[in-house]
């Protein structure tokens, strides 16, 4: 990620206050791509499930999401690597293999697995992007589908291969498709971002228009 005013940042988050220049604003927002409804989706069930998504910075894929009709929650944190209970800083860092994630806790029966990857490869973020997301780089920011089950890692499979037989997207998706081994919750201060903060600059450039994206793509899905 782009930190033209990481120490500063650092300086105000540590007296309980987060600065709003943390992520700096730069690039552009990835644009919503119109994407076909999974052909193969999980079964229907009235217990709340569990998915894991990563795709850049978590501020606006938890935004995205809990605006998801079906949702019960969505927590921003981190998963994917090997450092148990990671700080913000050190995921940061690049050094710990895990992604900034979202935990998204929702109800099978309003919403299935396979709406939340179609809303998470339409407008959530840009799938083609290695390694980074908008104006962030690195591993931290890699786009990823964090499977809890075999059924979850049938379904994203199966949906990635028809979005690339179908050639929805220009460049390659390269979206990792792993295990969940263990999701760790953000810091306090990363949880309900946009709503706390809803003018600020990199949360006005690059995470409302996903949720406008939502709003218009996705009016069935949507909730204020």
């Amino acid at each position: 990620m782009s930190r033209s005013f990481a120490p500063l940042a650092a300086a105000v988050v540590a007296a309980g206050v987060l600065f709003a220049g943390a992520r700096a604003v730069a690039g552009s927002p990835a644009a919503a791509v119109t994407v076909p409804a999974p052909a193969v989706d999980a079964a229907a069930s009235p217990r709340l499930d569990t998915a894991v998504f990563a795709g850049g910075c978590f501020w606006g894929i938890e935004a995205v999401f809990e605006h998801i009709r079906g949702v019960q929650s969505a927590i921003s944190g981190y998963a994917g690597g090997t450092t148990k209970s990671p700080s913000y800083e050190d995921v940061s860092s690049g050094s710990t293999g895990h992604a900034e994630s979202v935990e998204v806790i929702f109800d099978p029966s309003q919403v299935s697995y396979g709406q939340l990857l179609q809303v998470f490869f339409s407008v959530a973020h840009d799938p083609t992007q290695l390694n980074r997301q908008g104006p962030d780089h690195g591993t931290q920011y890699r786009s990823a589908i964090f499977y809890r089950n075999a059924e979850q890692q049938r379904v994203a499979a199966a949906y990635i291969e028809q979005l690339r037989r179908a050639k929805t997207f220009r460049s390659p998706i390269v979206t990792q498709l792993a295990p969940l081994t263990a999701f760790y919750e953000a810091e306090g201060y990363h949880q309900d971002y946009m709503l706390h903060h809803p003018d600020q600059p990199y949360i006005v450039y690059n995470d409302a228009p996903k949720v406008a994206n939502l709003k218009t793509r996705f009016p069935a899905l949507y909730r204020d």
